[in-house]
């Protein structure tokens, strides 16, 4: 199985293509995310509200774990100003959330019981790819219910499908692209990409060190 691999950037508010960046009308819209490979569990549901499947209640632990980890993300600007003016409440006041994020992690764990195992993926702010038993069209519109690893950040995020193209294992590699986001989800989708790239560049180091 070979998704479409990240190349450079990819445009959001538009529909885009494997490796291309589409112009938008009004270049000061246009905003430009980087593509990360990754593993996350996904579910794919339909937005349909007459499908019985989208209608379901969503499981109190990917809420927990979604709820936990918007907070997480509102204090830190709260961190920094006491970081400030009080060192060691700010130093003991990141313990606190180190804690916290190992226990999220822990939940995760739980949660991907139900919710299955990860997959591979391309990822980036606007949208994300991924391989399907079945095709979609192109169009269609999707609710994703992803859990970031290993974090265990839940989202679920509108998309809409922009390509979907066979694979040679009889698969399907599907493109979607986010569809109104919050600008809370955009920057915690951010913030887990930029840690993504921080520990491929810590690995990569420690690899080249160590040889």
């Amino acid at each position: 199985m070979q998704l479409t691999q990240p190349r450079g950037l990819i445009h959001s508010g538009h529909y885009c293509y494997p490796g291309t960046a589409m112009p938008t009308q009004d270049t000061e819209e246009r905003r430009e995310y980087y593509r990360i490979e990754d593993r996350v569990a996904l579910e794919i549901m339909p937005a349909n509200p007459d499908h019985t499947e989208a209608n379901e209640p969503l499981p109190a632990l990917f809420s927990l774990l979604g709820e936990l980890h918007q907070l997480d993300f509102e204090a830190q600007h709260l961190l920094r100003q006491i970081a400030e003016s009080n060192r060691t409440l700010a130093n003991y006041l990141k313990v606190q959330n180190k804690r916290i994020e190992l226990l999220g992690q822990a939940l995760a764990q739980d949660l991907l019981k139900d919710q299955g195992a990860p997959q591979p993926v391309v990822l980036s702010e606007g949208g994300i790819s991924f391989a399907n038993d079945k095709p979609l069209n192109n169009g269609e519109a999707l609710k994703l219910k992803l859990v970031l690893l290993p974090q265990g950040l839940g989202l679920l995020l509108a998309a809409r499908v922009i390509y979907c193209t066979p694979m040679e294992d009889g698969q399907y590699d599907i493109g979607t692209e986010f569809e109104a986001l919050t600008d809370a989800q955009r920057q915690l989708l951010a913030r887990h990409i930029l840690q993504k790239q921080a520990l491929e560049r810590r690995l990569a180091l420690e690899s080249l060190q160590g040889d």
